[in-house]
């Protein structure tokens, strides 16, 4: 009887409790198979953002605010990158701060002033926009859920809120390894590989990642090639040379590291974070039972 006297706002309030117990359920399911991964020193992620994909950077283009190179512009910018004093100059971009996109973009020039042109995915992935707080990055990987965490752009005061990220499955850590002869843009006297060498070892030997393994991209392998042809160094002999000046850092041997050599162009960076993640769970797995 009492079921028959049951009014409508509480049958709709049952339904919404219902509702909400479903989705509570679903998302702690969804939560067991969920991957952390902390990135820190960013610029690869827009690799990874499954929601900024080649099509939907071009659909956001504010039209009314896109503006067109003039002719006489295009012709200026032209002559002086073809001047003989203005490669010296870029030869010698080590002493001061210049993008490393430099380069592409002006050699690119007369396709981007185009008044039809439309950004391909080179041209967004080249773009070199800093980040500030904290951005993640979800996505789907062959039944497993990726929650890939970018702080590369929160730098201050980094101790007092690192822990909150304790036990992630990962570290991913990013090396430029064309910076080894350029300084800081804050400090002229401190060099940048030197900097990220000791930001590389204080974070992974912080307590709260003793069971996180360690991602190394070393990147940018292909402006560092171009770099070093002017000393006539081995490429190879150099990319290997800085790995293992990373892999000093490391005070803890039983801590896994994946080194991979690559640039910020390569499509395939994602799975070879996939990989290295598989293989991190499989050996805790193997670790818990003895096993190894």
């Amino acid at each position: 009887m009492a079921g028959c006297c049951v009014s409508a706002e509480e049958k709709e309030n049952q339904r919404i409790n219902e509702e909400i117990e479903k989705q509570l359920r679903r998302d702690k399911k969804d939560s067991r198979r969920e991957l952390k991964l902390l990135l820190l020193v960013t610029r690869l992620a827009k690799l990874w953002d499954n929601a900024h994909t080649h099509a939907n950077s071009v659909l956001e283009v504010e039209v009314d605010q896109v503006e067109e190179l003039e002719p006489s512009l295009v012709v200026a910018i032209r002559s002086l990158w073809d001047d003989a004093g203005i490669q010296e100059c870029y030869d010698r971009r080590r002493e001061f701060q210049l993008s490393d996109s430099t380069k592409y973009y002006l050699t690119e020039l007369d396709r981007i002033s185009q008044p039809s042109y439309i950004p391909d995915l080179q041209d967004i992935l080249r773009v070199r926009v800093p980040t500030t707080g904290i951005i993640e990055y979800p996505f789907d990987m062959e039944n497993a859920i990726f929650r890939m965490v970018d702080v590369g752009g929160q730098r201050s005061e980094r101790r007092k809120w690192i822990h909150c990220f304790e036990n992630v499955t990962s570290i991913i850590f990013l090396v430029a390894l064309s910076e080894y002869d350029q300084v800081l843009a804050e400090c002229d006297n401190e060099n940048r590989m030197e900097e990220s060498k000791a930001l590389f070892k204080t974070i992974i030997t912080y307590p709260w990642f003793q069971r996180s393994s360690v991602i190394l991209f070393l990147n940018k392998t292909d402006i560092l090639q171009e770099k070093i042809m002017l000393d006539q160094i081995d490429a190879t002999a150099a990319q290997e040379f800085i790995l293992k000046m990373y892999q000093e850092q490391n005070p803890d041997k039983g801590k896994t590291m994946y080194p991979h050599f690559t640039c910020a162009t390569d499509t395939e960076n994602i799975r070879f974070v996939f990989v290295a993640v598989k293989d991190t769970i499989l050996r805790h797995n193997l670790k818990e039972f003895n096993l190894v």
